[in-house]
């Protein structure tokens, strides 16, 4: 490459998902019912 390295160091996260969001947040409830969901088709 030409010109300089700029790099994006922010570019990457080493904080789990699930400490990004917050214990309240709706996604919760609905990774929950997915969860639930998935599991039940597995069965089947």
């Amino acid at each position: 490459m030409r010109g300089d390295d700029k790099r994006t160091e922010g570019m990457f996260s080493y904080v789990r998902l699930e400490e990004r969001i917050a214990a309240d947040h709706p996604l919760r409830a609905i990774r929950a019912l997915v969860e639930e969901v998935l599991s039940k088709m597995q069965t089947h």
